[in-house]
């Protein structure tokens, strides 16, 4: 498997659970570029820029998964669906803003194809067009979102921020990958079973994996940024080291004191450029130092841990294809991986 996606075992090896899914998808598909279409043009064409992109849409996937412990032709689901995109999407252009990203999705991010304010305005919308949807389906799933939303914000500010005196380092890290990625994890299978009709217990069991894996897919993500080439994994390795990132890796290496991590200190106070004065290459000396340290280690051991964890919490669940697929995403992670 080389993405998440429909790239899951257990759907593949279930026809009529592939077949279920895709159709969720199609109709997710139909009504968000109907939900992003507005009365002035520029902005359905902004709005449209990274649905148009594509993706793998696969917080809509979980939404969908989720819907199957109970009725997945339920009215609401598809919406609910959409509106996680739509929010997911938002947090997009407002990353690309706070990044400097030149591009996303392999087009020209919209802050460089237009502007700043236009990106942040845009991603404001797509906010609004969630929290539309979701007010016709009921005043739990419109609470559930903005809480959501909610945390997602604070998760970005305290990365921006950095942890406070005293705290641990890693603690704060895996805060913010809890609140800035696995809170809209969780609230996909959330809602999904939610407005599938589910029982209570197991709309709490597929939240709760939700977020347990969310925290394995940050931490997974994290690892490849280290660990793979760019032919490997289509993404430039070591971009959180050039954003300023601390992940999992750089902050476990960090709290030694051998050679490897003085080195390392040194790069990151120079911005990449001790040693020989370009930044790619501080990169790309950081990227080997991390790739041979006991930190990149102990960073896959934790990602082994909440894989575990998003495992064991489905366990009361019955047995099922939508239960096999979910089971299929934790040990994705570690598969990615290498």
């Amino acid at each position: 498997m080389s993405a998440i996606g429909l790239d899951v075992v257990g759907i593949r090896t279930d026809p009529d659970l592939e077949k279920a899914v895709r159709a969720g998808l199609a109709e997710v598909e139909e009504l968000l570029r109907a939900s992003v279409r507005s009365e002035f043009s520029f902005v359905t064409e902004t709005s449209r820029h990274l649905v148009d992109a594509g993706g793998k849409r696969f917080r809509p996937i979980v939404v969908l998964l989720a819907a199957q412990f109970a009725d997945p032709q339920a009215p609401g689901v598809v919406p609910a669906a959409v509106a996680i995109e739509l929010t997911h999407l938002s947090t997009l252009y407002h990353d690309d803003v706070m990044d400097e990203a030149p591009r996303r999705r392999g087009a020209a991010s919209a802050n460089a194809r237009w502007t700043n304010t236009v990106a942040i305005l845009t991603g404001d919308y797509l906010f609004a067009r969630a929290s539309d949807i979701t007010a016709d389906l009921g005043p739990e799933a419109t609470r559930i979102l903005a809480r959501t939303i909610a945390t997602l914000c604070e998760g970005q500010i305290r990365e921006t921020i950095g942890p406070s005196g005293g705290e641990d380092p890693v603690e704060h890290y895996l805060r913010v990958v809890r609140e800035k990625t696995a809170s809209l994890i969780a609230t996909s299978g959330r809602l999904g079973a939610m407005l599938a009709g589910a029982d209570p217990i197991t709309v709490d069991t597929l939240a709760t994996f939700g977020e347990m894996f969310g925290v394995a897919f940050q931490l997974s993500d994290d690892i490849i940024d280290v660990a793979s080439d760019a032919a490997a994994s289509g993404k430039t390795p070591g971009t959180d080291l050039r954003e300023g990132i601390p992940t999992l890796p750089l902050l476990y290496a960090l709290q030694t004191d051998d050679p490897a991590a003085r080195r390392l200190r040194e790069l990151i106070a120079s911005d990449f450029a001790a040693g020989g004065g370009n930044p790619d290459d501080g990169v790309a000396e950081a990227l080997e130092l991390l790739r041979g340290h006991e930190g990149m280690a102990r960073a896959r051991r934790e990602l082994a841990v909440w894989s575990a964890r998003s495992r064991d919490c489905l366990a009361p669940l019955p047995d099922c294809p939508a239960k096999t697929a979910l089971l299929s995403l934790a040990d994705f992670v570690l598969d990615r991986t290498g």
